[in-house]
């Protein structure tokens, strides 16, 4: 049975083990760690089968583990994730925007090899990314707009220095266009997917992003086009948000979930 640490204990982080401490999951949480140790805490109270809380994010490596799961944020894939791989154990990485750092990325890509590891990055709250990543050679353009309630994007970087008002917005308004690579870093906590497709596309620098606040909306609503010499494909998927954190979307949650049991299953494995 796989051993599984945790890194992050919040909303997303709390749904990933609660779904591992579940009966029919091929794995067991062995230890935790969050930058608040309330969160913590919090999280292994919840459990039937208590992990160790470890004092700082380095020490979940060192464990006798197979896999630390990321749910807290890029700059915690920064921090952390080299020490992973460099310990000899696989990471899953849900805060995706930290890779469009193309010395980390680099020096993350470097460290599978040479440490024969496994970096995992799930499809979170999009889909397609199986056909995108079949297609790449042939895209010529690829594009996602992303339409969420106002409140979602609270706290967002990009609305410190933005004359954008998002308690005056009162129609469907778009409030930032530009490319993959600067929209993560704007919006971090809001923006993943637009990590995970361009990574999986042409790149970040390619992939345009249109983000647009909707009062009126109840969903996070992902349109996704891709086209090239192999036609065009058109993905649209409307999330809804996760009950404690509206800025992420509950198919993030699933998302990582399933990734996690394909990791842990010696079953057939479907798709790509």
């Amino acid at each position: 049975m796989k051993r599984i640490a945790l890194l992050g204990c919040g909303s997303m982080g709390t749904q990933i083990a609660l779904a591992i401490d579940s009966e029919n999951f091929p794995a067991t949480l062995t230890h935790v760690y969050d930058a608040s140790k309330d969160s913590s805490l919090s999280l292994v109270q919840k459990l039937q089968n208590k992990p160790e809380i470890v004092e700082n994010s380095h020490l979940l490596s060192s464990q006798p583990i197979d896999i630390v799961v990321e749910a807290a944020s890029q700059d915690a894939v920064k921090d952390v994730a080299l020490s992973v791989l460099q310990n000899k154990k696989d990471l899953m990485i849900m805060s995706v925007g930290a890779l469009l750092d193309e010395s980390i990325y680099d020096i993350l890509s470097d460290a599978c090899k040479d440490f024969k590891k496994t970096i995992y990055l799930p499809s979170g709250a999009i889909a397609g990314l199986d056909g995108i990543k079949s297609v790449k050679d042939e895209l010529e353009s690829l594009s996602i707009t992303t339409t969420k309630h106002p409140r979602s994007l609270k706290g967002a970087k990009f609305f410190e220095t933005s004359e954008v008002n998002l308690d005056e917005i009162s129609s469907s308004t778009v409030v930032y266009e530009g490319t993959a690579k600067e929209a993560v870093s704007l919006f971090p906590a809001n923006i993943n997917v637009a990590a995970l497709l361009s990574l999986t596309g042409i790149g970040s620098e390619k992939t345009s992003v249109k983000i647009v606040a909707d009062p009126s909306t109840d969903k996070n609503t992902h349109h996704i086009e891709a086209a090239g010499k192999f036609g065009k494909m058109t993905f649209t998927i409307e999330n809804v948000p996760d009950t404690n954190n509206p800025k992420t979307s509950r198919l993030a949650i699933l998302s990582a979930i399933e990734t996690l049991k394909k990791y842990c299953s010696d079953d057939i494995q479907i798709g790509t």
